[in-house]
Parts: structure tokens; C-alpha cells; sequence
């Protein structure tokens, strides 16, 4: 039995995404950040800092989704990942973690344009240095998966790829890319079961103006 509890637009799609490549049987549990539900003590068993996902698997839960992406692949989807010691392992794990630095620079814009609500508290400059910071990363994605093959290092960066669009115009490269996993139905899937936005509201967030 799997179980993934996840909210729209979060890092969950990534563990979501995973489950449709996979093609596995799962029930998805429709998370809220609004509700306070995943500061209840259930939750916080699961996830110990009250954030998505969590995903229950074979008796045990994690809640690290680039940790859940690996783990799923080695014991579920060999075919999505590259083996220790394999030509493209490097490439592999750089992928993989790439995500996390785009994902600093999501989190910084994602917080001041979207969790900030009032303007005093936002920082102008902060929002123009992270948004080229993004663009300027987003240029070392693409246009091809990262090994190669399709993996759960294409998952972890297509993700963030997918949602920095939210803020910055795409690099060639990775607007290729992103066309790459957009057309995947499996991605596709995903998206279909991702459930209403509840973060990004709007399609673009422009840095103000300087």
C-alpha cells in the first residue's frame, strides 16, 4: 500500500509524478497549508516539519521528496535511476541535487512574492536579485534529459523547471526541456490530479520594477 499526502503546486507533484512514471497503485490524501491540518499531531508523526509529502510505503513513512524520488527508484523503478558505479552516475546525482539549487531560489521568490502578503514586509531588491539568480541557473538546464535517459533526476529538476516559469522567462534550453516532460503522460497525469492551486495563483510574478 502507498499513500501520498500532497497539496497542489508543491513539492508532493514531484513524488506524484513519480507514482504515474511508475504506474503504481497509490491513494492520494488532498493536503491544505490553509487548514492547519498538517500541524496535527498525525501529520507531524509523518513529517516532523509539517510540510508535504509524506508518502506511507511498505510500513515505513518518509517525508524528503528528493530522498522519496531515489528510494522509489531503487526499490520500485530501476529503470529511472543509474546505478552506483554506472557511466552517467555523476550526471545523474548532479541532476538530482541541481533541483535543490533552483528550488533556494523558488523558495526566496515564492516567499516574498506569494507568503508576504503586504508590501512593507517584501524586499524589491530581493525579488530582482532572486529572479536573475533563477534565470541565470536555468541556463545550465536542457535541452536534452540529464543523462540521457529519462530518470528521477529529470523529475526533481522538471519540477522546478515547471515552476519557474511562475517567475522568469525560460532559457532556450529549458523551455525545450520543459516541452520534454510537458508532453510525457505521465506528467501529464500528474498535473490531471494535482488538485485547484493553492500557491501560485497567478500564471507569471514579475519582479517590481527598479
Amino acid at each position: 500500500m502507498i499513500r501520498l499526502w500532497h497539496v497542489a503546486q508543491s513539492r508532493s507533484l514531484r513524488v506524484l509524478w513519480m507514482l504515474e512514471e511508475m504506474g503504481a497503485q497509490y491513494d492520494l490524501i488532498p493536503c491544505s497549508f490553509f487548514d492547519r491540518s498538517l500541524r496535527d499531531a498525525d501529520h507531524l508523526a509523518r513529517s516532523p516539519a509539517g510540510r508535504v509529502p509524506a508518502l506511507q510505503l511498505d510500513g515505513q513513512v518518509m517525508c524528503e521528496s528528493g530522498a522519496i524520488l531515489l528510494y522509489l527508484a531503487e526499490c520500485r523503478a530501476p529503470h529511472l535511476r543509474v546505478p552506483e558505479g554506472a557511466a552517467g552516475r555523476a550526471a545523474f546525482l548532479q541532476g538530482l541535487h541541481y533541483a535543490e539549487t533552483l528550488g533556494a531560489h523558488l523558495a526566496n521568490l515564492t516567499q516574498h512574492h506569494i507568503v508576504l502578503r503586504e508590501d512593507a514586509m517584501r524586499s524589491p531588491t530581493v525579488m530582482r536579485l532572486e529572479a536573475k539568480r533563477l534565470e541565470n541557473a536555468l541556463r545550465a538546464v536542457g535541452p536534452d534529459w540529464v543523462t540521457g535517459a529519462f530518470s528521477v533526476a529529470d523529475i526533481a529538476l522538471g519540477y522546478a523547471v515547471w515552476m519557474a516559469r511562475r517567475f522568469v522567462v525560460l532559457p532556450e534550453g529549458a523551455a525545450h526541456y520543459a516541452a520534454s516532460f510537458h508532453a510525457r503522460p505521465a506528467f501529464q497525469r500528474a498535473l490531471g490530479k494535482d488538485g485547484p492551486a493553492q500557491i501560485y495563483t497567478r500564471d507569471f510574478y514579475a519582479p517590481p520594477q527598479g
